[in-house]
């Protein structure tokens, strides 16, 4: 028979939530370096100022896109007719020359 406490019997339900506990809080996290942690503000604040420039960017090129889409409708008379394909006349043959 095992004794109480061996590694081959069950925990009881407060142990194993207890240990669950540890494992879920990781007690022994390491603690990153300082140079660590200013490369996490440098890298926050880059992507920061990166994404905020991507947005203003967007947002140019669809007002711009906008105001040149209703600049073209005022321009073109009917958008019907501008966008139509012009038919191609149908040439004479053309005949090569042999030298007899």
């Amino acid at each position: 028979m095992e004794r109480p406490g061996s590694p081959g019997l069950l925990l009881s339900g407060e142990e194993a939530d207890m240990r669950k506990s540890i494992k879920e809080h990781e007690l022994f996290k390491p603690k990153s370096s300082k140079a660590e942690t200013k490369a996490d503000i440098t890298d926050h604040a880059a992507r920061a100022l990166i994404g905020a420039e991507a947005e203003r960017r967007e947002a140019k090129t669809a007002r711009l896109r906008q105001a040149r889409m209703e600049a073209e409708a005022k321009l073109s008379p009917s958008p019907g007719l501008a966008n139509k394909p012009r038919r191609m006349k149908a040439s004479m043959p053309r005949h090569s020359r042999t030298s007899l």
